[in-house]
């Protein structure tokens, strides 16, 4: 069998299971039926007396009913009274009222029947009653005169109409009265004061009424209320009491709170089920009382449960037996407490347990009309048949009636009627139709032959086949032509005969047949069904922040089924966007050009298609710099000091970081604004301190992280009072320009410093130490004063203060300052020349007096030059040397001396005008040092066993030459230097022929010269000796032989392969195999040592030991020069005006160059050629 969503048959008995079943299905029109009610007028039926009564009565039936009325439980002849009539095909009726009829006359109850030959449906009982807005009763309303603080109620009591009318308060603007904790309307519409103030006098204190179905308003007559304030009363009784009463109204109290509505600590409400309950309580009392409810024993229902009317009135909406209770208000101030207690009882007009619904039956089968109903006090059931009391009715054998259950029993045609249900109690009453129809009839399907459905994968498909048949057809249903019947966990049947696939695949695609079969027929009918992929959005739109004017996109890429069109909607904030040209939208994405700041908001994509629709959202947040603040307001205005707040503009999204405050000196400088202070982005307000006589003006510049917003407006001015001025001038000296004078000199005070008109300096002198009273000047618009007639270089007492219109400036502070300067009277004396090396003097003198220096020591200045070379070399020029020692010194180191030299030097002191005196001259003579290199070595006549050997003295000799020394060792094929020989030669001597060497041999020369303090720097080269005619001419033989040619370029190739690795490698300053072996052989004396410790260092490109290259200084011609290399006075301080400490030492830290000198020299500190270190391997 096919699983069936229906109810459970534990839970109903089975007569009633098939009895839902049955009544589940609508009989078609064409075929015979009982009467069936489809729309009638409200039970309360309240019209408007201005229109025509319309009084609704629609049914359906086969044959079609015919109706009739009754009024106050009378047959109602409609054919007798002109002014009613009824629709054509219906039973509505209308009373026409708009030509001269008056409504009041149709009040009543009226009842409408609907009739065939299968039986009779009743409508409800409708009442008719036209609406009433009555006018106010004319009264005299009597001016309310209370104190104030005291309580007051001002009664509406409006007309009783129908329906009640709305209350309101308004005043004779037509404004409604502000309402709050204090004062606020009850719901009977009357106007509760808590405590009246003041500010509640009025005389227009007005209630309205509104009447919604007449559209009409009325007013009470205007309420006039007049407060007395303690003041005014006490004010009143002084003028009507002597002196010697005792008089006064006492001062406004405060008190407890008591309630003004409801009376008493309790009451009771009654409420229906279903309706509004609303609890009100109105308290009086000073301070204004605060209410709270609490339910007695129980909660406030959640979700059902508002607070309105500042707390004083309690609604709960949707009220049930369940909400019945006690239900406390308490009115709370500082003073106590009051509290009521309403007792609610929630009454019940019935309500639908199981309203009976429509039988259809085939002769001789069961069926059963239930009316179930519930209420408070609990309802009575009463049936009727075709409108007339089932005890009265004609009688059936077919049904029996038990209780609110009427059970049908073999039913034949005649049994075909309409039942009435009516469950009443003294709150309401419930009525329903519902008929019993015979019939026999085969199954027919009413859904569409070949309906199409189409639906989205993953959601529930529901495939109709809406059927009709007496007996109840079985509904089965088929997939495909020749499938079978579909029945399992996959599938829901419904008891209408739908088919529900809960999950829907695309498998799930396909035909369905719906079979409908009775014991009279069976019917079929096909439907299709097409399952679609789900549109997607791939590309969701994204949160974007943009500062205003820039422009922003959002993406939205979709995926959708290709049989589906989509279209996509942007919408902004779930509205349709702007019609603004910046706005662009593309295929997949929304384009915003210019971006302003009402563009914020959020963005939707939305992907329609006719089966589905999708979306996503984005925030766009638009920022951008500060409005300007806003308000300003100066407070606190005192003479150095006001406070100034302001209202801080939209911050356009970007937090406000900071406010700078800026101002305008709108005497001295308007137009100009100078920043005063800045505070946190939090703060409205600051205390700005004020310079006296300025008039400022002040503005407010907002600040955050996208920049400054424009400045505000400015303030109102304001202009502080004149005073003395509170500072003096600053960078007060006293220098003299000229040997008698003294010239004083200040900043002057700026702007607003002045602090008033008439700004001046007076200023004073006077000598120091000599008891000499002040001379004062006083002065205007200058910044120096020059003291004439004064002695050289003595000093002076000095001040100048400020003063203007007001008054001095406090008391100024003394400066030291000096006359005017004056070249040095005398030179220095006892100048001596101590000799520490070959290169480097050191000179001691006297110090001359103090007094003769006349004017600021700063320090004594060594002039020398070189007289001659001793060597017997002319220099072509003098070129004199100055070194300035700083301060009182008596000596100084003289560095970068030429050795074996004669030179001389005097000594003068300086001060602030310029050089005294110079001291004799001072002559001294430098020791013999090492030579330089010589000046080239050249190499020649290359033989079987010699070489020639020229060389040029050394450029620098330093000293008288004693010798030359001459060191070579060979060089083999494996790159191993062999053993050293020395040779000494004469110091006249510049040539040597070396014989005795092997053939074809390299070889590698180390030449340096000599004086009687030591060796000179050394010069390097290499040569080779050439091979003999034999040894070449089987050379040759053997060069010509394919297999050693071949031989030879796979080792030249890998020679050049090795090469360049070098190469690189000694570029980086790294070693190779070659250089370990030369180190092994090496002269000891010639290795290269570390600059600073004189350790030996690691090979580098800057020293020439490399039996594999040339030297690095070799021109074309194989000649060998070293440039000059003496020392400098760059590298001793201050050059011309260099700087030594008192032992010669440069002031600060010295690092001067050292010159890289190993035991006996090597200048090459060229790289490596790859043509000559080639060479080496032929």
């Amino acid at each position: 069998m096919m699983t069936k969503k229906t109810i459970s048959a534990s839970r109903a008995s089975l007569i009633l299971f098939l009895c839902q079943m049955i009544t589940a299905l609508e009989v078609p029109l064409d075929l015979s039926q009982p009467p069936t009610i489809t729309q009638q007028s409200p039970k309360d039926y309240i019209v408007d007396p201005r229109e025509n009564i319309v009084i609704q009565c629609e049914a359906k039936g086969k044959p079609p009913p015919s109706f009739s009325w009754t009024r106050n439980g009378t047959h109602f002849d409609i054919d007798k009274d002109a002014r009613v009539t009824v629709k054509p095909n219906s039973g509505t009726l209308v009373i026409n009222i708009m030509n001269g009829g008056k409504a009041e006359a149709y009040e009543g109850v009226y009842q409408c029947t609907a009739r065939n030959e299968r039986g009779a449906a009743i409508s409800n009982n409708i009442v008719i009653r036209p609406s009433r807005s009555p006018l106010w009763t004319k009264e005299k309303v009597e001016p309310k005169h209370v104190r104030e603080g005291d309580p007051l109620v001002l009664h509406c009591s409006p007309p009783v109409g129908l329906p009640p009318p709305i209350i309101f308060w308004m005043d004779n603007s037509f404004q409604r009265l502000p309402q709050n904790e204090r004062v606020s309307q009850g719901l009977n519409g009357d106007l509760y004061f808590s405590n009246v103030k003041p500010e509640d006098t009025r005389e227009d204190y007005i209630c309205y009424a509104r009447f919604n179905h007449t559209q009409t308003i009325q007013q009470k007559q205007p309420i006039s209320v007049k407060v007395f304030s303690m003041d005014s009363l006490n004010e009143t009784i002084s003028a009507n009491l002597s002196d010697t009463d005792f008089y006064g109204a006492k001062p406004l109290t405060e008190r407890r709170p008591t309630l003004l509505t409801p009376v008493g600590s309790t009451s009771n409400k009654v409420e229906l089920r279903g309706n509004v309950l609303l609890l009100e309580c109105i308290a009086e009392g000073l301070p204004t009382p605060l209410i709270r409810w609490i339910k007695e024993g129980g909660e406030l229902p959640i979700n059902r449960t508002f607070f309105e009317n500042f707390k004083k009135t309690l609604k709960i909406v949707e009220v049930s037996e369940a909400d019945s209770g006690k239900y406390k208000c308490v009115a709370r101030n500082p003073l106590g407490s009051t509290h009521h207690t309403i007792t609610v009882t929630v009454k019940a007009a019935p309500y639908w347990i199981t309203a009976p619904r429509n039988l259809v039956l085939s002769p001789g089968e069961d069926g059963t009309l239930i009316c179930r109903a519930n209420g408070n006090p609990k309802p009575n059931i009463s049936w009727l048949t075709n409108g007339v009391p089932i005890a009265i009715a004609p009688e059936d054998p077919s049904r029996k009636v038990d209780g609110d259950t009427i059970i049908f029993s073999d039913v034949q045609e005649r049994s075909s009627a309409v039942y009435q249900c009516n469950a009443s109690n003294e709150y309401g009453y419930l009525l329903a139709n519902a008929f019993v129809n015979v019939l026999a009839e085969p199954p027919r399907i009413l859904t569409p032959a070949n309906k199409l459905y189409q639906i989205i994968a993953n959601n529930p498909a529901l495939l109709d086949c809406a059927f009709f048949g007496s007996p109840v057809p079985e509904i089965e249903w088929f997939k495909g032509v020749k499938g079978s019947i579909l029945h399992g966990d996959l599938y829901v049947f419904h008891d209408n005969g739908t088919l529900e696939i809960p999950v829907a695949q695309k498998d799930s695609s396909g035909t369905y047949t719906c079979v409908a079969r009775n014991k009279l027929g069976k019917v079929q009918n096909e439907v299709h069904l097409e399952v679609k992929d789900p549109t997607m959005i791939i590309k969701q739109p994204e949160y974007k922040i943009i500062q205003k004017g820039g422009q922003v996109s959002f993406e939205c890429t979709i995926k959708h089924d290709r049989t589906l069109l989509p279209t996509i909607t942007w919408l902004k904030d779930n509205g349709e966007l702007p019609d603004d040209e910046r706005f662009i939208i593309h295929k997949d994405s929304l384009a915003i050009m210019n971006v302003t700041d009402k563009d914020d908001g959020t963005y939707t994509c939305v992907a329609n298609t006719t089966l589905d629709s999708v979306s996503a959202s984005a925030v766009l947040t638009v920022v951008d710099r500060p409005d300007p603040p806003f308000d300003l307001e100066l407070t606190d205005q005192l003479e150095r000091s006001i406070q100034l707040s302001w209202i801080p503009g939209y911050d356009n999204n970007s937090p406000i970081t900071n406010f700078v405050i800026e101002y305008e000196d709108g005497m001295r400088e308007p137009g100009v604004w100078h920043y005063q202070t800045e505070v946190r982005g939090t703060q409205t307000t600051v205390q700005l301190k004020l310079s006296p006589y300025v008039n400022y003006s002040f503005r407010v510049i907002a600040v955050n992280e996208i920049g400054r917003s424009q400045p505000s407006e400015a303030s109102e001015q304001y202009l502080t009072k004149a005073a003395k001025p509170d500072e003096n001038p600053s960078g007060v000296q006293g220098i003299g320009s000229e040997p008698d004078n003294l010239v004083i000199i200040w900043e002057p005070l700026k702007g607003f410093q002045s602090n008033g008109r008439g700004l001046q300096y007076k200023v004073s002198w006077r000598q120091k130490d000599v008891g000499d009273e002040w001379t004062s000047v006083i002065v205007a618009n200058v910044s120096k004063y020059i003291v004439s007639g004064t002695p050289t270089f003595v000093p002076y007492e000095i001040k100048v203060q400020a003063l203007n219109d007001i008054g001095y400036a406090p008391e100024p502070a003394e400066v030291i300052g000096h006359s005017g300067e004056d070249l040095p009277m005398v030179a220095p004396g006892n100048v001596q020349v101590h000799i520490v090396n070959s290169t480097l003097a050191k000179v001691h003198w006297d110090p001359v007096p103090l007094k003769t220096v006349r004017g600021h020591l700063q320090g004594y200045r060594i002039y020398y030059w070189k007289v001659q070379s001793l060597s017997k070399r002319r220099r072509r020029h003098v070129e004199k040397k100055i070194l300035t020692f700083s301060g009182n010194k008596t000596h100084g180191m003289l560095p970068g001396l030429e050795p074996y030299s004669s030179y001389k030097l005097n000594v003068r002191v300086v001060n602030g005008k310029g050089e005294g005196p110079a001291s004799p001259d001072k002559l001294f003579k430098t020791p013999e040092g090492v030579p330089s290199s010589p000046s080239f070595l050249k190499i020649s006549n290359p033989t079987l066993d010699s070489l020639t050997l020229e060389w040029g003295p050394p450029t620098h000799p330093n000293g008288i030459l004693i010798a030359y020394t001459l060191k070579f060792q060979p060089i083999n094929s494996t790159h191993e230097l062999g053993p050293l020989v020395e040779i000494r030669i004469p110091a006249n001597e510049t040539s040597l022929i070396l014989s005795n060497l092997n053939y074809s041999t390299r070889y590698k020369f180390y030449f340096y010269a000599q004086t009687s303090v030591g060796s000179g720097s050394q010069i390097t080269e290499e040569a080779v000796t050439i091979m003999d005619e034999a040894m070449a001419s089987r050379q040759v033989d053997i060069a010509t032989q394919g297999w050693f040619i071949g031989l030879m370029c796979a080792v030249a190739l890998l020679i050049l392969i090795l090469l360049i690795v070098c190469f690189i490698r000694r570029n980086k300053g790294g070693k190779y195999p070659v250089k370990e072996k030369e180190d092994a052989h090496a002269d000891p004396e010639i290795q290269p040592m570390k600059e600073d410790d004189g350790t030996f260092g690691e090979y580098s490109d800057a020293e020439d030991h490399k039996p594999l290259k040339k030297g690095s200084r070799t021109p074309s011609d194989r000649t060998v020069k070293k440039e000059d290399s003496d020392d400098s006075l760059v590298d001793y301080g201050e050059g011309v005006n260099g700087q030594f400490n008192e032992d010669g030492s440069f002031i600060g830290q010295y690092s001067g160059k050292k010159e890289k000198e190993p035991a006996e020299g090597n200048e090459s500190s060229e790289a490596p050629s790859p043509v000559n270190a080639m060479n080496s391997f032929v």
